[in-house]
């Protein structure tokens, strides 16, 4: 009789191992020019690595394990790899992808599915924080909100996107975990963009932030030029 296949050992998938695959590096490069073709505002390898550092830092800063802090930004680098194929349910596109890359890698099925839930939920249409790791992807996707993201170089024909992310002159997630608030910090120049313009494209957004925070065991706050709207 044949000997049977040795079962194979799951290898310990780090983000770096991720960021510098040529199968991902494709798809993150191919998926930001086409939405860039549509129109939407940059989603390569600048929003990708600020998404994975910004959701390790805040299961880091909140103390949850450091394997878990490491899937969330493994999650939080390929959360939009969907966009490749389609800005329509990116995020379910996405999780598949993300889960036969990290199977070709050798994760854990285990550690496998917390990354594609994570990035199957990341939408606010309707996704939800259904994981630690889920939360943390959430918030800093949301968070990314900034004028290096415009692609448009003529502001006279900027649409609401393009003019609310431009007039963001700095934004920054404070996560406080002795408080247990996560702020939303922004400066926004109220000349490019009003504060109003804001709520109206993002307000979705900030709801499910405060899902994440929630999520967290945290409150969720908003800050827009030093005053406190929620």
């Amino acid at each position: 009789m044949p000997e049977p296949t040795p079962a194979l050992v799951p290898t310990r998938v780090t983000v770096e191992v991720v960021r510098h695959d040529p199968e991902v590096a494709a798809y993150v490069e191919r998926a930001n020019e086409s939405l860039g073709v549509l129109g939407y505002t940059e989603h390569g390898v600048r929003h990708a690595s600020l998404t994975s550092r910004i959701a390790y830092n805040i299961l880091r800063r909140l103390g949850y394990p450091e394997r878990e802090c490491e899937l969330a930004a493994i999650a939080g680098y390929l959360h939009d790899i969907g966009n490749l194929v389609s800005r329509l349910n990116h995020e379910h596109t996405g999780a598949l992808l993300a889960g036969a890359i990290l199977q070709r890698l050798g994760m854990d099925p285990t550690e496998r599915a917390v990354v594609m839930s994570a990035i199957g939920n990341h939408e606010e249409s309707h996704g939800q924080p259904v994981s630690p790791v889920g939360a943390a992807v959430i918030l800093a996707d949301k968070s990314d909100v900034h004028r290096s993201r415009v692609r448009n170089p003529d502001p006279a024909t900027f649409d609401i996107h393009d003019r609310v992310n431009y007039a963001v002159e700095h934004s920054f997630l404070r996560v406080d975990e002795r408080a247990r608030e996560i702020t939303l910090e922004l400066t926004i120049n109220t000349e490019k963009a009003p504060v109003m313009e804001y709520f109206e494209i993002f307000l979705s957004r900030m709801v499910m932030c405060r899902r994440a925070a929630e999520h967290l065991g945290c409150a969720f706050k908003l800050q827009i030029n030093g005053v406190r709207f929620l």
